[in-house]
């Protein structure tokens, strides 16, 4: 059996692990949600220490709270956000929708571990108290929605907009590199008029530069700290300087321009602004999503597909079929993308739960957008290092599904008209003869002429073509 301690809190005393920093309101929590087994994420518990150290400092300032005991408490908040205290926040996901579990968890850790640095014992709230020193100023309705804020900007800062533009970079290179390759372009999964390879890879390197612009966009909408308004919005028991000077020291050890929220009752009641992340980082899956299945699509085969990509082999992609090698990191990323957008659903649907002063969902929300922006950051890493920086492009494969296109004929439009070029079309299948020849054939246009309207490059390139429409 543990050891335990006896810790007490407003509701009455309490066993608990004596290894634990944490005290008895934690403990309660701890019995009262044993939900998933999964703790807050990481990201969330490090800036909740971020957001203690600030309010510290901040009451620090204004007098509030004496030199020693400031000091202290940024001390330990400082190991919060160092993640050196991990283990001792165990409160499920699922908990008080508010919070508040999570804002003791971390009041209780500090105070127990100021007492650790003032030589006296743990449970003492000897010289820092939990709710009197450490959460001066301060309610779960205001800290938690803020440590949200302050946790997702900075993973989107630090995790997602890194990996994002390494993956614009890598489709950039492609599409320089392959800007001479004129393949076959589909619409409607059917066969369509000719671009380059090039020209098809900078529409996804631009997807991806836009989703680096999205994830900035969602890193500026968390701005606004709902830190100040305590309980309802009002700031009662909060001083009336301590709101802009904690979120400017928020600011000054991020890195990113926090402030104070514009209306204190819309931070509090309202999680709008995480909605709109959410809707940002939905869209980010979507184009991953369809960048990854492009690729998948063009390596089909690697005889009875696309095959105009080679994919890099991997993994083995059969435990029956010998040498099978299937498009796994593409795979992944689709899968990654889908799950997502199933996160930010939930996220969309914990924006409704706002009732009158407060939001209700908040653990959940941190939850659902650390979760996402962990894997898109993971999963979009993968697929650029394993998936796109060994992928190749078959030109021979691309010339041939080109030479064999009926969709050239489009090119014939201003020099046969609409009518007569859908015939040579359909004349071309039905006899599996070239476009040229049946043009030929029919004395329609000269063969100088033809040859350079047919030319698969120039129709990639409309704007420098030069030849009139008066030939033939």
């Amino acid at each position: 059996m543990p050891v335990m301690r006896t810790e007490r809190d407003s509701m009455g005393e309490l066993p608990v692990p004596d290894e634990a920093l944490y005290g008895a309101s934690t403990q309660r929590a701890v019995l009262n949600f044993p939900i998933s087994g999964r703790p807050l994420p990481g990201p969330f518990i490090r800036s909740l220490g971020l957001v203690k150290l600030a309010c510290a400092q901040a009451n620090g300032k204004l007098g509030l709270l004496a030199p020693e005991k400031s000091r202290l408490i940024q001390h330990a908040a400082q190991e919060i956000a160092d993640g050196r205290m991990g283990a001792h926040f165990p409160v499920d996901i699922f908990q008080t929708g508010s919070g508040t579990s999570a804002n003791m968890n971390a009041n209780e850790v500090i105070a127990n571990r100021a007492s650790q640095l003032a030589g006296q014992p743990v449970g003492s709230k000897n010289p820092v108290h939990p709710n009197d020193d450490v959460n001066l100023g301060q309610s779960s309705n205001d800290v938690i929605p803020t440590a949200l804020h302050v946790s997702v900007a900075l993973s989107l800062q630090e995790e997602l907009i890194p990996a994002l533009e390494e993956l614009s970079g890598a489709l950039e290179a492609r599409a320089a590199a392959w800007s001479h390759i004129v393949k076959i372009g589909r619409t409607h999964l059917m066969d369509a008029t000719p671009l380059t390879l090039g020209q098809e890879f900078s529409g996804y390197a631009t997807q991806a530069r836009k989703s680096v612009e999205r994830a900035r966009r969602a890193v500026a909408a968390l701005g606004e700290l709902a830190l100040g308004g305590t309980a309802v919005g009002t700031g009662l028991n909060c001083h009336p300087e301590f709101p802009a000077l904690a979120c400017r020291l928020l600011a000054e050890k991020t890195g990113l321009p926090f402030r104070e929220a514009r209306n204190h009752f819309e931070a509090q009641g309202g999680r709008d602004d995480c909605v709109e992340v959410a809707g940002h980082l939905a869209t980010i899956a979507a184009s991953l999503t369809k960048i990854a299945g492009d690729i998948r699509l063009l390596g089909s085969g690697p005889r009875a597909g696309l095959a105009e990509l080679k994919l890099p082999a991997t993994q083995p992609g059969s435990s029956i079929m010998p040498g099978k090698v299937n498009p796994v990191m593409s795979e992944m990323l689709v899968q990654v993308g889908l799950y997502v957008q199933g996160l930010a659903q939930t996220v969309v649907a914990c924006g409704r739960e706002g009732h009158f002063e407060l939001n209700a969902t908040m653990p959940l929300m941190a939850h659902c957008l650390h979760e996402s922006i962990h894997c898109l950051a993971n999963g979009v890493r993968a697929f650029t290092a394993k998936g796109i920086a060994g992928l190749e492009a078959d030109e021979a494969r691309c010339r041939e599904l080109v030479a064999r296109s009926l969709m050239l004929a489009t090119a014939l439009n201003p020099y046969l008209g609409y009518d007569l070029a859908s015939k040579v079309a359909q004349e071309a299948l039905a006899t599996g003869r070239t476009l040229r020849q049946i043009v030929l054939e029919r004395r329609l246009m000269d063969a100088d002429v033809l040859d350079q309207v047919l030319e698969p490059l120039a129709m990639t390139r409309p704007s420098i073509r030069t030849v009139s429409a008066g030939g033939g």
